[in-house]
């Protein structure tokens, strides 16, 4: 637990981004961390625990995990924010937008069945006034538009390498197909079988479902556990015939790496995590045993890249700057920035709409709007993308993409 030192209170890094906005104590993790010492211990009255205002004081958590890592005592405060909540909404109503929010893969999954209709009502004025009356979504925030085809439908009938064309097969890969590639942005799944296939590597494409982080996220862990679980028994059989699963999602990977383990104590669980990769992790990985044969082009290119936060705390930057790296021209750098502030659906909530853009004025914006218009924006996560998009003039794209349109 905490210790007192308050290295959350500094002004640079990742931790703690609440506190970089408000320089508000109680915003911190120290701070944070303390009520609920002081809720558990009994220190204050009855009830405090599952109280309004326990609630908002963990309100703007945008459960980053930078203090697990940055945080000399390890406090994991989106652990302890997600198990407040669990117990929270066993004695307070569960507001319909959190139910919404958490099964944002059955609403995607629908919109795509007609998806001209749900994109023209989702962002038109009277949909953005729907949403903002009803769910609360801010409404200069635009939602993802669905795709025509998803990423399923496009992979099984997908063209393949033709048999001269393709390297001596190498393996066999699961991907991992997660909500936002598959209904929301499936040119990322497009260009990550285009990267596989082009090194030589056959790809199941995962029966699983959404990883579950959503629930995770909004404290429903009942329902959390009931996803984690499917998802390890459709995942462990591929894992245990030495297929490592392969994702594009940051937050979904490593929910699988970091969530499962805890929340199913199972040893299938654990394998699961252990052998579960970012797609530019895998690249690395195979890059350092000199076994990733891909001819790139000469072409020069330069790149900033902004990492997920929960990337940055558990698995860190670097495998993905060392493969943006990779075509002979191409020069990327990290950008110098802590959260983005969106934080998947914190940011879409019109009570937090303002610090979230506030997060991403500290460093992220500026960065980018001072860079060349011709320098590429590499973003992983999903979220990370959308809030550069509402809060610049750029258009960032995955690291598969700028990848696979290298491949020559």
């Amino acid at each position: 637990m905490c210790n007192g030192m308050g290295a959350c209170r500094k002004l640079e890094g990742t931790m703690c981004p609440s506190y970089m906005a408000t320089r508000d104590e109680e915003h911190s993790t120290r701070g944070r961390a303390n009520l609920l010492r002081a809720a558990l211990s009994g220190n204050l009255p009855e009830g405090t625990i599952t109280s309004s205002r326990l609630y908002e004081t963990l309100d703007l958590c945008l459960e980053c995990k930078a203090c697990k890592s940055e945080c000399p005592s390890g406090v994991d405060m989106a652990k302890l924010k997600y198990e407040f909540l669990d117990k929270y909404y066993q004695t307070n109503k569960l507001p319909i937008r959190t139910k919404v929010f958490a099964n944002i893969n059955k609403i995607n999954k629908l919109g795509t069945k007609l998806p001209g209709l749900s994109n023209w009502i989702s962002n038109s004025s009277l949909g953005r006034l729907v949403s903002s009356k009803l769910l609360g979504v801010h409404p200069k925030r635009q939602l993802p538009k669905f795709a025509s085809t998803t990423f399923q439908q496009w992979f099984n009938k997908r063209p393949t390498i033709g048999i001269e064309a393709r390297p001596q097969s190498t393996g066999t890969v699961v991907l991992y197909n997660d909500t936002f590639m598959n209904y929301n942005y499936p040119s990322i799944g497009q260009a990550s079988v285009k990267l596989l296939e082009h090194a030589g590597y056959n790809i199941i494409l995962a029966n699983a479902d959404c990883c579950g982080r959503p629930m995770i996220s909004k404290g429903l862990l009942d329902e959390a556990k009931i996803r984690a679980e499917a998802n390890i028994d459709a995942l462990a059989g591929y894992v245990k015939q030495g297929f490592p699963i392969i994702g594009t999602e940051p937050s979904c990977i490593l929910t699988f790496r970091d969530e499962y383990p805890e929340l199913i104590k199972t040893e299938n669980a654990k394998l699961v995590g252990e052998n579960s990769y970012m797609i530019d992790e895998f690249l690395s990985m195979l890059h350092k045993k000199g076994d990733l044969n891909l001819n790139f082009t000469s072409n020069k290119k330069q790149i900033l890249f902004h990492g997920h936060c929960h990337q940055k705390s558990l698995i860190g930057t670097a495998a993905s700057l060392e493969v943006l790296n990779l075509p002979a021209n191409y020069e990327a750098q990290l950008i110098n920035a802590g959260c983005c502030g969106m934080a998947g659906a914190f940011g879409f909530e019109k009570e937090h709409y303002d610090i979230s853009m506030q997060i991403g004025e500290q460093a992220l914006f500026p960065a980018i709007n001072n860079s060349d218009d011709d320098c590429e924006i590499a973003v992983t996560g999903v979220s990370c993308r959308q809030q550069v998009e509402h809060g610049t003039d750029r258009q960032p794209r995955h690291i598969a993409e700028i990848l696979a349109e290298a491949l020559q």
